[in-house]
């Protein structure tokens, strides 16, 4: 995959994560779909292409229009932080229910 077709879909997951997270609990059925989502984002996130991906960008080698949310430092570090804390407090939660 070339570098813009990456950073778009890894844009485009990281929009439907952030979504299923807001929507967690009037959609909780979305929010667990939406975990293989948020794996490819860590999964791409700690991996070098997101670095070489994010020099790229502070270089100014990726073009003007292309949305580059996922390439922030804060964007997929704040999603994965919430979902686990989300994940967190589900399994206690169970764990009650139990």
């Amino acid at each position: 995959m070339k570098q813009i077709e990456r950073i778009q879909v890894m844009e485009q997951l990281l929009d439907e994560a952030e979504q299923a997270l807001l929507q967690v609990h009037e959609h909780p059925e979305e929010y667990f779909a939406a975990q293989e989502k948020i794996a490819k984002l860590e999964t791409y996130y700690t991996s070098p292409l997101w670095m070489q991906d994010y020099e790229d960008d502070c270089k100014g080698k990726l073009p003007p229009s292309l949305k580059r949310g996922v390439l922030s430092e804060d964007a997929v570090d704040t999603l994965l932080h919430h979902n686990k804390e989300l994940m967190i407090q589900w399994k206690s939660s169970k764990k009650r229910d139990q």
